[in-house]
């Protein structure tokens, strides 16, 4: 279950938070869906698969709009304080970020739709293979940390986005080089680039969900703790 971190007296109002925490539990589960199926249908050029992703979407856009309902009603009707505040706001941009890669699953559905009938060799989908695992770890750990409210995995978890970043880079050159060597290469790996780019956005967003881990869990934003703790190293 949810952790939402505080109890209170009125029972309707813990009932309340632990609801908003879950349709943000439930909401996460359907976007690493998303992705895994998004992908897929991009390796195996499944048209049903990436169809069946493209509907999902509607469904992660809806489930948005209700978390951001339940947290709109729950500040005008409860007018929450201090962590309780500050756990409603805080869902309310997981929500967004989480809606956010909702779109980028989608847009690797449709991409796959545009390589159907293009031969590639396996080879050009390793490096979007091995993004995709390395983002939707970086997604899991991420809404792990939130739910969890656990400052050092939020910490890890934004440690990593350099990893993410240095594989777009070097999927880019991968993909750069197979159209050089080629030219009847170029609009499928063009397709694949937009795919790598649509991946690094998800580790972004990642990146966006464990900063308000950490935020919930101390009140304190994480950007400005790193550059705190630059500081004291430059200084010592």
């Amino acid at each position: 279950m949810p952790n939402t971190g505080t109890e209170h007296i009125v029972t309707s109002y813990n009932e309340e938070l632990l609801a908003l925490a879950q349709a943000i539990a439930e909401m996460g589960g359907q976007v690493e869906v998303a992705i895994e199926n998004g992908t897929r249908s991009l390796l195996k050029l499944d048209r049903e698969l990436a169809d069946l992703t493209i509907i999902a979407d509607q469904r992660i856009d809806d489930m948005q709009r209700e978390i951001d309902e339940m947290a709109v009603s729950m500040i005008a009707r409860r007018q929450p304080m201090a962590s309780d505040l500050r756990a409603i706001i805080t869902a309310i941009h997981v929500a967004s970020d989480l809606e956010r890669i909702g779109d980028m699953a989608k847009q690797l559905a449709r991409r796959s739709l545009k390589l159907e009938g293009l031969n590639l060799q396996p080879t050009f989908y390793n490096g979007v293979k091995n993004m995709t695992a390395l983002v939707l770890r970086q997604v899991k750990d991420a809404l792990d940390a939130y739910g969890n409210r656990e400052e050092a995995a939020s910490i890890e978890v934004c440690n990593r986005d350099d990893e993410v970043d240095a594989m777009y880079t070097s999927l880019f050159r991968e993909l750069l080089t197979y159209m050089l060597e080629d030219p009847r290469n170029i609009t499928a790996c063009t397709h694949l680039l937009f795919c790598a780019k649509s991946l690094e956005r998800v580790g972004d967003h990642a990146t966006n969900i464990a900063e308000r881990a950490y935020y919930l869990s101390t009140g304190k934003q994480l950007t400005s703790d790193v550059q705190d703790l630059q500081r004291q190293q430059i200084k010592a």
